[in-house]
């Protein structure tokens, strides 16, 4: 059999890459005798540099020196230059939750990719590929356009990875739904909501945009920049060649921290099930049935606890039952929740 493991980071504690080794590892060790391929992934969120990167051999990280952080003070700036002109920028890396020391939902700025896409571009990127996800701020991106400053799209156009489909405003838009992540109380997402509104105001470009809301907005204003808006994972397939890998594999395994119905909606493992015939789900926690052979990692180690403690283990263990399974049942298995 070939076999491509191709899943996301398990947030707060696995990046993709050791996700991807350690079920690997498991199928391995009970069917020596297949191929397995190991495609780690991201959603356009966190992690997309890495994913790229690691499947890119002509991919070379740039730094941009010093930009701004989310909560003002200075952090490293870098892009990926893929080798053909195209620069990768990942929001992530210089304007993520996880760099701030701690949570500002009103202050926390998008700034410092503005200053990265600028550095890119300056530097002759004919093609920008902007990773949004993973924003510390809801400052609906102005930061970003003005460190942009009178900067067009390049020749090759610019691409946004979006990790949600959120539109702007409302009740399922960037401060409703994402702030509260960020730290907001509901004043704070009442007084976001009315910033936000004002950005839509003040660059007037359609705020119902499908991914407009991802990363606080910051999709709308590179909309309104002339950016395309695409849902990451499927991009992220794409440029770390998983659509050609698993044209070929008899399966594919897929995974993600929580297993749940957002799921679906933009991340990889719902890309996975949509786009390939032959998928299992490995997760840390299982809050619906993906309808495809599944592992809980909660499951496996008796306890969400257990699991978090221990995740490569278990990550292992995982990967062991599905292989177990798919050597028992055929080509259409199913992997006990054990």
């Amino acid at each position: 059999m070939r076999v491509v493991v191709a899943p996301d980071s398990f947030k707060g504690t696995c990046p993709a890459a050791r996700v991807a080794a350690a079920i690997a590892r498991g199928w391995r060790a009970e069917r020596p005798g297949d191929e397995v391929v190991e495609i780690p992934q991201a959603d356009g969120g966190e992690g997309t540099i890495a994913a790229i990167r690691g499947a890119r051999s002509g991919a070379v990280m740039r730094s941009c020196g010093p930009v701004t952080g989310p909560a003002g003070a200075p952090v490293p700036g870098r892009w990926l230059d893929l080798g053909d002109g195209t620069a990768l920028c990942e929001l992530a890396a210089v304007s993520g939750m996880g760099l701030m020391p701690r949570l500002d939902p009103r202050g926390a700025t998008s700034r410092g990719l503005g200053e990265v896409m600028a550095h890119a571009l300056d530097a002759g990127a004919t093609r920008l590929v902007v990773a949004l996800g993973g924003s510390a701020s809801t400052d609906g991106g102005l930061p970003v356009l003005e460190s942009l400053g009178d900067r067009t799209p390049p020749s090759g156009g610019a691409t946004v990875l979006c990790d949600v489909r959120a539109p702007l405003l409302g009740p399922t838009g960037a401060a409703a739904v994402f702030a509260p992540q960020k730290g907001a109380s509901p004043s704070d997402v009442a007084f976001l909501e009315g910033r936000l509104e004002a950005v839509a105001a003040r660059l007037g470009v359609d705020p119902r945009t499908p991914g407009a809301g991802a990363a606080g907005g910051a999709g709308y204003a590179l909309h309104a920049w002339g950016a395309r808006l695409v849902e990451g994972a499927p991009e992220v397939a794409r440029l770390t060649g998983l659509d050609e890998g698993a044209a070929a594999a008899d399966l594919v395994i897929t995974g993600e921290g929580r297993f749940d119905a957002q799921s679906r909606l933009g991340k990889v493992a719902g890309h996975a099930l949509a786009a390939f015939p032959r998928v299992a789900v490995v997760a840390g926690e299982l809050a619906v049935d993906p309808g495809v052979p599944s592992v809980s990692l909660a499951a496996l180690a008796g306890a969400r606890e257990a699991a978090l403690a221990e995740p490569e283990r278990w990550l292992e263990a995982a990967g062991r039952a599905v292989a177990e399974a798919r050597g028992r049942r055929g080509p259409g298995p199913f992997v006990p929740r054990r």
